[in-house]
């Protein structure tokens, strides 16, 4: 080895292991406060559109609800391009990992693509297999008088049935959507639990105390406002309470979760060591393409081509305006995180 590749390996091993922030006493106090803030601000924010039925304008079938909506899911987009997206491009190139094959070949691009298909194939397939699993579109009577059918589909279009056949149109596309919002909001919750443990992984593990001030700020306003994204797909897949409450318990403790595992792990896990990178890095790319697909197509695309946002041109202003309030803010996020 020459004195220029051994500078070069000083340089990588320094920029790999050191860090001048690194306090683990202090990052440890600082992990309990984010722990709990992280796990009230969660429970706050996937909650409260569950509680917004006995409020008339927050309802699902009023217009504010549709732009609260619009706002949330510019938060899950802006979560995929500008935190999740850039964090792995960043942990894939780093100089820590070996030139071949990583510096080679755009693994982030390639794995977030192929995750945003894998997703398309899961959401797809989940619909048909739910569709024939509650006899949607077989024959409308079945939905509420066939053989064990979905209870629970059947309380939220039942008010169709008895009104003669004129209904029952309207009764299967009742129910076709509302197993629509109920996949939408699996996989969505799917997403986001993998990407909020990878997050708390990182924080958890990391003793530097320059970035965990402010991500702990960035992560409540982040875990709030995406909670409120997905408690509005709850809240429309018309889930029975217990239902409810299991997706909103396992979204707000999977970040604090994280983090917890993440401080058990720290003497193991180095978050610049090769294996770590590759493994965050990996699940980093796999979760932005499955939020970047879940905003744009379940969430997004649903609501602006549907028809309560196709017939009034004032309401789609007002949510265009949402999403970019949300995404905006969420962007700006990045600054921290």
């Amino acid at each position: 080895m020459n004195n220029n590749d051994a500078d070069k390996f000083i340089y990588k091993e320094a920029t790999c292991t050191d860090n001048s922030c690194n306090d683990k006493a202090k990052a440890l106090t600082l992990k309990i406060i984010a722990i709990v803030s992280i796990l009230v601000t969660s429970m706050i924010g996937v909650s409260a559109p569950l509680f917004t039925r006995s409020i008339p304008a927050l309802h699902p079938d009023r217009n504010l609800f549709v732009i609260v909506k619009a706002f949330a899911a510019g938060i899950i987009l802006a979560t995929g391009f500008m935190h999740v997206l850039p964090d792995s491009f960043d942990m894939l190139s780093s100089s820590c990992l070996p030139e071949n094959p990583w510096h080679k070949f755009p693994f982030t691009g390639f794995l977030a693509m192929l995750s945003a298909i894998v997703t398309l194939m899961v959401d797809s397939l989940a619909t048909s297999v739910y569709s024939k699993k509650s006899n949607v579109g077989v024959n409308p009577e079945s939905i509420t008088h066939g053989a064990e059918p979905d209870r629970e589909m059947a309380s939220t279009v039942g008010h169709f049935h008895g009104h003669g056949h004129h209904y029952e149109d309207k009764l299967a596309s009742g129910a076709k959507q509302l197993l629509r919002y109920r996949v939408v909001a699996m996989v969505l919750e799917l997403g986001i639990i993998v990407h909020s443990v990878v997050i708390g992984l990182s924080l958890g593990a990391s003793s530097n105390t320059c970035t965990i001030k402010g991500l702990v700020a960035a992560l409540c306003f982040h875990q709030m406002f995406e909670g409120m994204g997905l408690g509005g797909c709850i809240l429309q897949a018309e889930y029975k309470p217990f239902k409810k409450a299991v997706m909103a318990f396992f979204f707000s403790v999977t970040t604090p979760f994280g983090i917890a595992l993440g401080i058990a792990l720290s003497k193991m896990y180095k978050e610049n060591s090769p294996s770590a990178l590759i493994t965050v890095g990996l699940l980093n790319a796999s979760s932005a393409g499955l939020l970047i697909y879940m905003a744009l197509v379940d969430l997004l695309a649903a609501d602006f081509m549907g028809p309560k946002l196709q017939g009034s041109i004032k309401l789609q202003v007002k949510s265009y305006m949402a999403v970019l309030l949300g995404a905006g803010g969420m962007s700006l996020m990045a600054k921290w995180a």
